[in-house]
């Protein structure tokens, strides 16, 4: 008889089959965010995708996932429960009534037959045997001969060039040879999102994906399951860039249409001037600053803000907003919420990450009625989160080092940003918001 830990493990490899993503273990945080929304549009039942991130061991978690969150799990794939999960696959428990056979039927490892049929045909189990032993032969020999050839990195070509320098939206031109391909398409992903792919002739040469967001990507040619070729990618932005964050297409501002008086921030006038609906749920406005900020790293910076969320009406009443301090292949992420609302919180620093849910972020709930004093200084990988020039959270697990690129500011509804500065004693970037040129970069 298995144990639990045996049955999770073949859960998680069934995902991956209904799914269709492949290795679980490459899964992000943006797929787990899609799988809860799939489980709870199938089964009628909400996991959080930290909820399903613990299942899959992405974040630390002792105990095993409750009866109710396996129960839901295999209704996915599915089963009835996760009883009956077990028992089909291998138990030794109960046939379920559902499968046509009384529930009191023991299974044993095998079908138990009828006392007449052993004794009329002695050899009957050894016909099935062999008979079975045929097809895997056939089978394997099939197998075989259809087989694609393997893959080799070295037979396939794949680079990019921007269309413009700077600025958004930017359309990005993939030159790619995959005509050694055992198959007859292939696969070009825009970033670390798998959802953002597109397959494509492998007969052809190039195709063209438009990015909406400044960032650093990471583009992706991949031939059957595997990514035979990866090359990183960074959009800038042209200085600071005001969007509201929608699908498909985010809404732009102009950098003068947001920058004035000291402060980067748009009105809900300014939104709904250009249709952004704020009710029942408002979309996301965002300020970001893509660009080369020389030689700083998230293991070793500070970095000063002050930020208001400026909206608080139906849905958007927890009013979230996030400080991302965009690094190459990952992130820093400081969320602020009115205080009722922590358990709705994230924070992300780099490899360290708590939900709160199962962390006490209470101190990242504030009064968003006056600025918010937000600084953050990484030193020797170690990190510390001050709020109104107190100290309220420390990261204490080693963080990864990697080059800062960018500054974002989300907030749910709408809000401001006063001023920001970073710098590490050899880079000094800041603005103040007088003018919209996107503040001064100085390096020593």
């Amino acid at each position: 008889m298995h144990n639990d830990e045996y049955y999770i493990e073949k859960t998680k490899k069934l995902f991956e089959i209904a799914t269709g993503w492949g290795d679980s273990s490459d899964w992000t945080n943006q797929d787990f965010v899609v799988l809860s929304e799939k489980i709870q549009e199938k089964t009628g039942v909400a996991l959080s995708h930290v909820t399903l991130k613990r299942v899959w061991g992405k974040v630390k978690y002792d105990s095993l996932p409750n009866t109710h969150t396996l129960d839901t799990l295999v209704q996915f794939l599915g089963y009835e429960s996760w009883r009956a999960f077990k028992s089909q696959n291998g138990n030794g428990g109960f046939v379920p009534a559902t499968q046509g056979a009384s529930a009191d039927v023991p299974i044993t490892g095998e079908v138990a037959q009828p006392e007449f049929i052993k004794k009329r045909n002695p050899y009957l189990k050894a016909g099935i045997l062999l008979a079975c032993a045929s097809a895997i032969a056939i089978s394997i020999l099939f197998t075989r001969k259809k087989h694609p050839p393997a893959i080799s990195d070295d037979d396939y070509k794949f680079s990019s060039k921007k269309v413009v320098s700077v600025g958004l939206p930017n359309s990005v031109v993939f030159n790619y040879d995959a005509t050694k391909s055992p198959y007859d398409s292939v696969i070009i992903q825009q970033s670390w999102d798998r959802h953002l792919q597109v397959k494509v002739s492998k007969n052809e040469h190039q195709h063209t994906s438009i990015y909406y967001y400044p960032d650093y990507y990471k583009a992706k040619l991949i031939v059957g399951n595997r990514i035979v070729s990866m090359h990183r990618l960074l959009i800038k932005s042209d200085g600071w860039l005001p969007a509201v964050t929608q699908a498909p297409v985010p809404v732009y501002f102009k950098k003068d249409e947001a920058i004035a008086d000291g402060k980067i921030s748009l009105s809900t006038d300014q939104l709904k001037a250009k249709n952004v609906k704020l009710q029942p749920n408002a979309s996301d406005v965002l300020y970001a600053n893509v660009r080369d900020f020389g030689e700083i790293y998230s293991d070793n910076f500070i970095f000063e803000t002050a930020v208001r969320n400026d909206y608080r009406e139906g849905a958007s009443v927890c009013q979230l907003s996030k400080i991302y301090i965009l690094c190459e292949g990952t992130a820093i992420g400081i969320p602020l919420c009115a205080k009722g609302c922590i358990s709705n919180l994230d924070l992300l620093f780099t490899n360290y990450y708590a939900s709160g849910r199962h962390v006490d972020l209470s101190v990242f709930g504030v009064d968003f009625s006056s600025w918010v004093k937000v600084r953050v200084e990484t030193k020797n990988r170690k990190a510390q989160v001050f709020l109104n020039d107190k100290m309220v959270f420390a990261v204490n697990e080693d963080i990864i080092k990697s080059k800062i690129i960018g500054i974002d500011y989300t907030f749910q509804g709408t809000g401001s940003v006063d001023y920001v500065k970073l710098a590490n004693g050899k880079v000094h970037y800041e603005d103040d918001f007088n003018d919209a040129s996107g503040g001064t970069l100085r390096q020593n």
